[in-house]
C-alpha cells in the first residue's frame, strides 16, 4: 500500500505482557491486559480483562459512565439486565453495552458449566456519560467478514473496505478481529487520530517490526497529522493462523474517576452515582429466572 502525505505509517510505542491475577470469589481465574492505572496512556480504553468462570461468575451489579464490550471465547455467556434483555452468547459472540446513565445487570456461565471472555471498558466523554442504556448482541454468524489473500478480517465496528461493523457506537471506536494464516501480510487501515491496540489471541504477529505473541498487547499512539494511518502485521512460518483483536479510537482526553463499577470525571460523580445507585435511581434489582436451556 502507497502511503500519501495525509497517510502515516504507524510505529508500535510498547508492547505489555498480560498481568495474572488468579482466581476470586466472581471468577476461576483472571488475567489483565489493560489495567486503568494510568489511564492518559491507554485512553479511550480504561480496561481489558480476561476471565474464566463456572459456578461464580458475576451476578447483579451496576455501571454508569463507560461502554463494556465482551467477547465469547469458549463457553456460553449467560446474560440479563434490568431493562429486561436477556440470552446467551456462544463462542465468537460479542455483546457491546453502553452503561451510560445507570444499567444493572449480571453475567454467569450459561448453566454453571462454563464461559471464558474478554471484556473490553471504553470509556465516554463526560458529555455523553448519562446518555441512554443499551445493550447490543452482535452475533459472530451475522458481522461482515472481509477475505484477503491469506487474511480474514472480522469487523465488528467502524469501517473496512467500504463495509460498515454492526456496532452502534457513540464514541468512534474501530473493532475487527483478525486472523492470518502462516507467511502472510496485511495493511490495516486505521484513522490517523486513534490511539490502537493489538491483543493477540493466539500465535504470533509482528506489528510494525515488533514481535507481539500470544497474551501479548502492543500499543500505537494517534498519528494527529495524518488522515489515515498503516498498520503492517505479518505472520511468520508457523504450523497454524494467527489471531489478534485490533481496537482503535480518538483520546478523549479528560479528566478520569474509577469507582468499582462507575466510570465519571469527578470523584464527586462518582459519590453521586454510588448515591444514585443506593437510591433506586439505577432502577430495581431484577428477580430474573436462570435462563434453563438455549
Amino acid at each position: 500500500m502507497q502511503t500519501t502525505d495525509r497517510t502515516a505509517r504507524r510505529t508500535v510505542a510498547r508492547v505489555e505482557d498480560k498481568i495474572h491475577f488468579g482466581a476470586d470469589p466472581q471468577v476461576d481465574d483472571r488475567n489483565v491486559l489493560i489495567t486503568p492505572v494510568n489511564p492518559a496512556r491507554t485512553d479511550p480504553f480504561l480496561l481489558l480483562s480476561e476471565d474464566w468462570f463456572s459456578t461464580t461468575g458475576f451476578e447483579w451489579h451496576p455501571h454508569r459512565g463507560l461502554e463494556t464490550v465482551t467477547l465469547v471465547l469458549d463457553g456460553v455467556l449467560e446474560h440479563g439486565d434490568n431493562l429486561g434483555n436477556a440470552g446467551a452468547l456462544t463462542t465468537g459472540d460479542i455483546q457491546w453495552m453502553t452503561a451510560g446513565r445507570g444499567i444493572i445487570h449480571r453475567e454467569l456461565a450459561f448453566r454453571n458449566e462454563r464461559a471464558h471472555t474478554l471484556q473490553l471498558w471504553v470509556n465516554l466523554p463526560g458529555e455523553m456519560k448519562m446518555t441512554s442504556t443499551r445493550y447490543q448482541d452482535l452475533r459472530a454468524a451475522g458481522r461482515p467478514v472481509i477475505e484477503r489473500d491469506g487474511a480474514r478480517i472480522d469487523l465488528i465496528s467502524g469501517d473496512a473496505d467500504g463495509t460498515a461493523g454492526p456496532a452502534l457506537n457513540n464514541w468512534p471506536v474501530s473493532g475487527t478481529l483478525i486472523t492470518l494464516e502462516p507467511n502472510r501480510r496485511l495493511e490495516h487501515l486505521l484513522p490517523g487520530r486513534d490511539r490502537a491496540f493489538f491483543h493477540v489471541l493466539s500465535g504470533e504477529v509482528t506489528v510494525t517490526g515488533r514481535a507481539v505473541q500470544a497474551g501479548q498487547t502492543a500499543w500505537s499512539d494517534p498519528v494527529p497529522e495524518a488522515t489515515a494511518s498503516v498498520m503492517t502485521l505479518a505472520t511468520g512460518d508457523a504450523d497454524q493462523p494467527s489471531v489478534a483483536m485490533v481496537y482503535s479510537g480518538p483520546p478523549i482526553g479528560q479528566p478520569i474517576a474509577v469507582g468499582g463499577p462507575f466510570v465519571m470525571n469527578t470523584e464527586t460523580q462518582i459519590t453521586q452515582a454510588f448515591n444514585d445507585f443506593h437510591a433506586g435511581k439505577f432502577g430495581d434489582i431484577p428477580r430474573q429466572a436462570r435462563l434453563k436451556y438455549l
